[in-house]
């Protein structure tokens, strides 16, 4: 595998992700922001976070797949969710929870960020999930 993940002692505990992501290997994978959309461009869980949220990380792995890899092989993962709330935490989670085995991610995830936004590109969009990755 070219990723290992750790949470070094004297960071934060139990938080839904790793905070270290140590690759190796020579081809970057960068998988653009992905939204709640199917192929055909169709809005899929309108207001709903969880279920945006869960959509987005299935194209995300699309996007992971298309060029050989898995999340087993993503360094890190950025979300960008609108009108970001600390109340928000228990539905965003929801959402990769509900998610997390059919596309093989991981729990805890890969570093990751949430970034709170005014808004994303078009009003219905929720949230925006972009991924990096590493292969040998």
């Amino acid at each position: 595998m070219s990723v290992a993940y750790l949470t070094p002692e004297g960071m934060t505990q139990h938080v839904p992700y790793h905070h270290v992501a140590v690759g190796t290997g020579t081809r970057h994978v960068h998988v653009s922001g992905q939204i709640a959309r199917l192929s055909d461009g169709t809005p899929v869980a309108v207001d709903d976070l969880a279920g945006q949220v869960a959509q987005a990380l299935r194209n995300t792995a699309t996007g992971l797949a298309g060029a050989g890899a898995t999340f087993d092989d993503v360094l890190r993962l950025t979300f960008y969710v609108t009108k970001w709330a600390p109340a928000k935490i228990a539905e965003f989670m929801a959402g990769v929870e509900q998610v997390a085995a059919e596309i093989g991610l991981s729990l805890p995830m890969p570093p990751a960020s949430l970034i709170g936004v005014d808004y994303l590109f078009e009003p219905d969009v929720l949230v925006e999930v972009e991924a990096t990755a590493i292969l040998d």
